[in-house]
C-alpha cells in the first residue's frame, strides 16, 4: 500500500492517528509531540494569532461530505432535458418538492425534502485537475504553483483545520476535527501545525463490532490497571525532573501531549460518541447499513458531542467511464443516506445548528465521451447547503441551457468558504501568520454568499 506524505514528509496515518501507547510508555505523547514539531508553528507565529479574531461564538458545527473526483452538475442537481442528447444523458429530471426546482431522476427522496436545500449551480473556478481543484475548494484558495493532477498538496490551511485551529477554546476532550475514512487531498492543516489535522477515523461503523482504534483501552487493560501505569509513568516523570532538571525537559514539554491522549481514552462523552451500536436498528437501517450511511450517523453522533467539523471523504466519483450504470449503482445509497441525515438533524433540533454540504472538486463536462463517461469541468458545478440558518427551497445561481458554464450569479470557491466561516462563527478576513511572519486572511475575497445566509 503507498503511502501519502505531508508536506513535511510525515505520513498522514503516523500523523493523524491517535494512540494508546503512552499508557506504557512515550509513543503516545512523541507522536503529538511530532505533531508539534512537524511545524514549528506553535514557536515562531506571533502571538497575535494566540487569539483568534472570532466572529459571534455560536454552537455551530458542519457535516462536509466530500465526492472526491468530481460529481457530474447533470445527473445531480442540474439536469438539462433540452439539451441534445449526447449532453443531457439518460437521466430524467424530477420535480421536487418546490414547484419549478427539478433534481435528477435518481434523488427522488432528497427531492421530496428540496424545502430544506439550497443549491448553488454557479461556483466556479480555473482549476480542472484534481489536484489544485480539492486545494481550492477545500481551503478557499488557489495553489500558488501548477501541481497535477494526482498531486496532494497544502499551501494554505483547510476549512476543518482553520475552524478546529480558530474555535480551540471551545473544545473539549474530543479533537475539534474529524475525517471519515480517510483525509482529503488538501484537508490539513499546513502551517497552522499538525495539531490541527483532522482525526482520522479510518475504521468502517458498517462493519459489527466496530471501535475506533487507539481510543478505546485495550481488551485485557482494566481502569485500574490503566489508572495504576499513568501514576508509575508520574512518578518516573518526577524522579527524571528531581535527579536531572537539564534532562526532565523533554518529558515537561510532552505532559500536554499525554494528557490529551488520557481525556480521550477516559472521557465517557468521547467513549459515548463513538458508541454507534447505541443507536437503534430502527436509525441504523434508516441512514443505510454501508459505509456511509454509517459514517454520516457517526458524523452526527459527533455533532451532538459538539463536534465543530467532521468530513466524510468519499471517494470514486471521478466518472471518466461508464457513468449512468455506475450512478445507478451509487446513487440511490446516496439518495438515502444524505437525505435521512438532514432529516435526523432536523428532528433532533440540530439542522439550525449544522451546516450540511455536498460537493467535489469540480462539475464533469457536457459532452459525454467515447467511453459513456464525462471528464472533468470546473466551469460549472453544483453545490448542495442545508443547516445552520441556510434558507431551504432554492437554487443560486444558474449555468446555460447547456450546461457548460456559470452565467448567473457566478460566484467563486473564496465565496463558498466565506460562507462556510461566516455560519461557523469565523471571521473570514481574519489574518493568520505563517511561521516566516507573512500575514494571510483566511480568504483573500471575505464576501458570503447572501443568499444562504438568511
Amino acid at each position: 500500500m503507498s503511502i501519502h506524505y505531508n508536506c513535511e514528509r510525515i505520513g498522514r496515518r503516523d500523523c493523524l492517528k491517535l494512540g494508546l501507547s503512552a499508557a506504557t510508555g512515550l509513543g503516545f505523547a512523541d507522536l503529538l509531540r511530532l505533531r508539534g514539531l512537524a511545524s514549528e508553528s506553535a514557536k515562531t507565529i506571533p502571538t497575535s494569532i494566540a487569539k483568534p479574531r472570532m466572529m459571534a461564538a455560536q454552537p455551530t458545527s458542519c457535516i462536509l461530505i466530500w465526492l472526491d473526483g468530481g460529481p457530474t452538475h447533470y445527473e445531480t442537481f442540474d439536469p438539462k432535458p433540452n439539451a441534445p442528447k449526447e449532453i443531457r444523458g439518460e437521466f430524467n429530471p424530477i420535480q421536487t418538492s418546490v414547484p419549478g426546482i427539478h433534481y435528477s431522476q435518481e434523488l427522488p427522496k432528497l427531492a421530496s425534502i428540496a424545502n430544506k436545500l439550497a443549491i448553488v449551480r454557479s461556483i466556479c473556478h480555473n482549476q480542472g485537475n484534481h489536484g489544485a481543484g480539492n486545494h481550492y475548494m477545500m481551503t478557499g484558495a488557489p495553489t500558488r504553483i501548477p501541481v497535477g493532477c494526482g498531486a496532494f498538496v497544502s499551501f494554505h490551511p483547510s476549512l476543518g483545520s482553520t475552524v478546529s485551529y480558530m474555535r480551540k477554546e471551545e473544545l473539549g476532550a474530543l479533537p475539534g476535527y474529524f475525517s471519515m475514512p480517510s483525509m482529503s487531498r488538501s484537508g490539513g492543516p499546513n502551517f497552522l501545525g499538525a495539531k490541527y489535522a483532522p482525526f482520522v477515523v479510518g475504521d468502517d461503523p458498517s462493519k459489527q463490532n466496530f471501535r475506533v482504534r487507539d481510543v478505546a483501552l485495550p481488551t485485557g487493560l482494566s481502569e485500574g490497571r490503566f489508572s495504576s501505569r499513568r501514576s508509575l509513568r508520574a512518578d518516573l516523570d518526577t524522579m527524571a525532573r528531581f535527579n536531572d532538571p537539564a534532562a526532565g525537559d523533554p518529558v515537561v514539554s510532552q505532559d500536554s501531549y499525554v494528557q490529551q491522549g488520557y481525556d480521550l481514552v477516559t472521557s465517557a462523552s468521547a467513549q459515548a460518541a463513538f458508541d454507534i451500536s447505541r443507536e437503534s436498528d430502527r436509525v441504523r437501517d434508516r441512514y443505510g447499513r454501508n459505509p456511509l450511511g454509517q459514517r454520516a450517523l457517526l458524523a452526527r453522533r459527533l455533532v451532538e458531542a459538539g463536534v465543530p467539523f467532521i468530513t466524510l471523504n468519499e471517494g470514486g466519483w471521478d466518472h471518466h467511464t461508464n457513468l449512468f450504470p455506475a450512478l445507478k449503482k451509487r446513487l440511490p445509497g446516496f439518495d438515502q443516506t444524505v437525505s435521512t441525515l438532514i432529516q435526523d438533524l432536523d428532528e433532533r433540533g440540530l439542522l439550525d445548528t449544522t451546516l450540511v454540504l455536498v460537493l467535489g472538486e469540480f462539475g464533469r463536462t457536457p459532452q459525454i465521451n467515447k467511453d459513456g463517461g464525462r471528464d472533468h469541468w470546473s466551469s460549472a458545478m453544483s453545490v448542495m447547503f442545508a443547516g445552520c440558518g441556510t434558507p431551504g427551497g432554492q437554487v443560486v445561481g444558474a449555468t446555460d441551457p447547456k450546461g457548460y458554464s456559470a452565467v448567473e450569479r457566478v460566484l467563486s470557491p473564496e465565496n463558498f468558504a466565506s460562507t462556510i466561516y461566516n455560519k461557523l462563527g469565523v471571521d473570514p478576513n481574519h489574518i493568520l501568520y505563517t511561521p516566516q511572519g507573512r500575514p494571510t486572511h483566511l480568504v483573500s475575497d471575505p464576501t458570503p454568499i447572501k443568499e444562504l445566509m438568511g
